[in-house]
């Protein structure tokens, strides 16, 4: 009996799989031992709020131009690069001194990661087939959510038999195998791989050479604009959540470091639920109706409202057992809105996935530098662990009304009309 074997192009989405597990755990670490950081360190939240800000600010920037890194030298070395980097800094985290080195470490990190989900992209869009790709968005995104979820109780299980600054040292270590596995058996092209079959490029985008032009950087950054304030919108309430539910469970409802892991954990996992069902609901809306509005837009309107109305309890009652649920199923369908949201620049610019998913994710990396400060700041002058809700809630409002504005259905032109006509006519 022959045994099963992954195809080529399945062991490249599980590297990415495996790639977004790892950068996600490597980034959200730092919220589980945060009670130890301020403590051993001396920092306030504020001053913790910053630090969690800091990833964001090179994260922002390295969207826009990430991806055209990542569609210019290809996603192998990419990704290597910023792995690498993404090492290192977490290492590096286990030997700070301050909040001004925690802050520089923060700022390494978000340079590694901040071209590596753009150029991602750039390889889902030569490695997977078209009509799947809103599936492997939400499956790459389910294995980074695993990260979110996994992360508090590897933390806790680390401490046990190490201090907080060994445990980046480890996180750090690991990451390095990821980087040697990929530089190892991913190709830029999936016809130069030495184990790919006829049969399963058959079932791949044609891959077109862009050639010397350059990319219009302009006109799709317009293009992508509406998508990349939907992302901005989303993005802010899931940057409280990595950032800030540990130490809310922790000083909220006065839990000890590992009861707050827990819960912290079991709100997390809801996103890996919402993530695939995000993806495979997208897919399957888009197969049976051939829209891709109402494939990808209608899965976003959704996801924006209902986490708008599971958040709303948590301002409104103090009560522990009520807020793990509604949090749970706030980040579920918060989570629904990743995949066809990141499904959308593929859609509208395929030619320049990396680029268009760098622009799209601006608007989330913009919210990583404002949110978690504001969070920070609003616990330490109001004293109150709720009242920064209130400005996810409202975002999440405004997000489900400006996602239905969106038009996936319309694809970025490399030519404009204008010239493409007269071009035909000459």
């Amino acid at each position: 009996m022959r045994s099963a074997k992954l195809s080529t192009p399945a062991v490249v989405l599980a590297l990415l799989c495996a790639m977004y597990f790892l950068y996600f755990v490597n980034r959200v670490s730092i919220s589980t031992v945060a009670p130890l950081i301020k403590s051993d360190l001396g920092i306030s939240n504020t001053q913790l709020g910053l630090a969690f800000s800091a990833f964001a600010i090179p994260y922002a920037v390295f969207q826009l131009i990430g991806g055209w890194i990542g569609d210019s030298l290809g996603a192998r070395l990419t990704l290597a690069l910023c792995c690498g980097i993404v090492s290192l800094s977490t290492v590096l985290t286990g030997a700070v001194s301050g909040v001004a080195s925690l802050f520089a470490v923060r700022l390494a990190l978000g340079v590694g990661q901040g071209a590596g989900f753009p150029t991602a992209t750039r390889a889902m869009a030569s490695w997977t087939p078209r009509e799947s790709w809103g599936f492997a968005q939400g499956i790459v995104h389910s294995f980074s959510r695993i990260g979110n979820a996994v992360t508090p109780p590897l933390m806790a299980g680390l401490l046990v038999f190490s201090s907080w600054r060994g445990s980046f040292a480890i996180l750090g270590v690991v990451s390095l195998l990821w980087l040697m596995a990929w530089a190892w058996f991913f190709r830029n092209d999936p016809r130069e791989h030495s184990a790919i079959t006829a049969a399963e490029l058959a079932t791949l985008p044609v891959r077109v050479s862009r050639g010397p032009h350059a990319v219009p950087w302009l006109r799709l950054a317009r293009h992508v604009l509406p998508v990349t304030v939907v992302d901005f919108c989303y993005g802010w309430t899931l940057w409280l959540f990595l950032s800030w539910l540990p130490l809310f469970f922790f000083e909220n409802y006065h839990l000890n470091l590992q009861a707050s892991a827990m819960f912290t954990s079991g709100v997390l996992l809801a996103g890996v639920i919402g993530d695939t069902a995000g993806g495979v609901v997208s897919d399957r809306l888009l197969r049976k109706t051939g829209s891709l509005i109402l494939a990808r837009r209608s899965v976003i309107i959704v996801g924006f409202l209902g986490a708008f109305v599971f958040l709303l309890p948590v301002v409104l009652i103090h009560d522990l057992t009520l807020a793990a649920v509604c949090l749970s199923l706030a980040f579920f369908f918060a989570e629904l809105i990743v995949a066809p949201i990141w499904s959308v620049p593929m859609d509208i610019a395929p030619r320049y996935a990396g680029s268009a998913s760098g622009m799209m994710n601006f608007g989330f990396a913009l919210a990583g530098i404002v949110s978690p400060s504001s969070f920070g700041y609003l616990v330490d002058r109001t004293g109150n662990w709720v009242v920064p809700f209130i400005a996810s809630i409202a975002l999440l409002l405004v997000g489900a009304v400006l996602a239905s504005r969106l038009r996936p259905d319309k694809p970025f032109l490399d030519v404009e009309p204008a010239r493409r006509l007269s071009i035909q006519s000459a």
